[in-house]
């Protein structure tokens, strides 16, 4: 009977496990041009940067377990009158691994100012989704004379269930098995929640995260970036950005409420918010025309100071 549970319990595994899929089929799909690498800081960095390189810049940051991919119907409108400079955050996307294995904040903003330093870029817009929106106003407030105006996402970076500061995360056993074991009927109910309307996460978007979920050491990146995450106050941050800033947040984001933008109004010195009708935590992918319109009505407002 033993014997017959373990033969039971090793075939189930062996069904279930998905190996990391092949780069070359991964590039052929998901790099095509104007895609780059570079290595910054130990990672081999995917990026894209198009439009005029004398036009002001904009560069754009994803979310947790996402991609460049994500801002393809923004990036498409804006490089006609902007630079649109859009990477895959290290241990997502083509990035993957990085040599050091350190996916903490502080690495993250290395490898960010690394890339503008190397495409010569001196100042940005920064623009950024869910974990994206934290490194942004974290690069805003560690580098004031690098950010111009600055747009937040549905924002990370507050206390949450699972996450207090200044204390490691208790450890995920469903992290850790995502690195073998990774049905894509679970895996989109997991990615689902992420859209107030269920139509938007077609067929092939969903192909797109899971094959990009199972590029080479992705999955055992983002365990390690979970594990290395410590979360600190951000409001002594928060108090310290100088740019214009603009919230926006679907009020039907299941990821991080939209109640949480309470937090950052109280904190930034120059902020508004605009909030997006029946729109999740991705407003960019799940109807990219309304936020939009409220980003470029932004990036033409003059600074309130100059």
């Amino acid at each position: 009977m033993i014997y017959l549970l373990m033969f039971s319990t090793i075939a189930c595994a062996y069904l279930l496990w998905i190996p990391d899929k092949a780069s070359e089929l991964l590039l052929e799909k998901y790099a095509q041009a104007p895609s780059k690498f570079v290595k910054i800081e130990g990672t081999h960095l995917h990026y894209r940067d198009s439009g005029d390189k004398n036009l002001p810049a904009l560069v754009f940051l994803h979310g947790f377990g996402s991609s460049l991919h994500t801002w393809d119907a923004w990036s498409s409108v804006l490089e006609q009158n902007y630079r649109v400079i859009r990477l895959d955050l290290p241990g997502f996307g083509l990035s993957g691994e990085n040599d050091d294995n350190d996916f903490s904040d502080t690495h993250d903003l290395a490898v960010i100012i690394g890339l503008i330093d190397t495409l010569g870029v001196s100042k940005a817009t920064f623009i950024g989704n869910s974990l994206g929106g934290k490194l942004a106003w974290q690069v805003a407030a560690a580098y004031p004379n690098r950010v111009d105006k600055l747009v937040l996402i549905s924002p990370d970076g507050f206390a949450s269930e699972g996450f207090e500061y200044d204390k490691p995360p208790s450890p995920s056993l469903m992290l850790i098995a995502m690195t073998i074991v990774l049905p894509k009927p679970l895996f989109k109910m997991s990615l689902a929640p992420a859209y107030a309307d269920p139509k938007t996460l077609t067929a092939p978007l969903l192909d797109r995260y899971f094959d990009l979920m199972c590029a080479p050491g992705v999955r055992k990146s983002i365990v390690a970036r979970f594990n290395q995450t410590v979360l600190k106050d951000p409001v002594p941050s928060l108090k310290r950005i100088q740019s214009d800033t603009l919230l926006m947040w679907g009020d039907g984001d299941a990821m991080i409420p939209i109640a949480n933008a309470s937090d950052y109004l109280k904190a930034i010195p120059k902020v508004q918010v605009q909030t997006l009708p029946k729109i999740g935590h991705l407003p960019q992918e799940e109807r990219p025309e309304q936020g939009l319109k409220i980003l470029q009505e932004f990036l033409s407002e003059k600074n309130s100071v100059q």
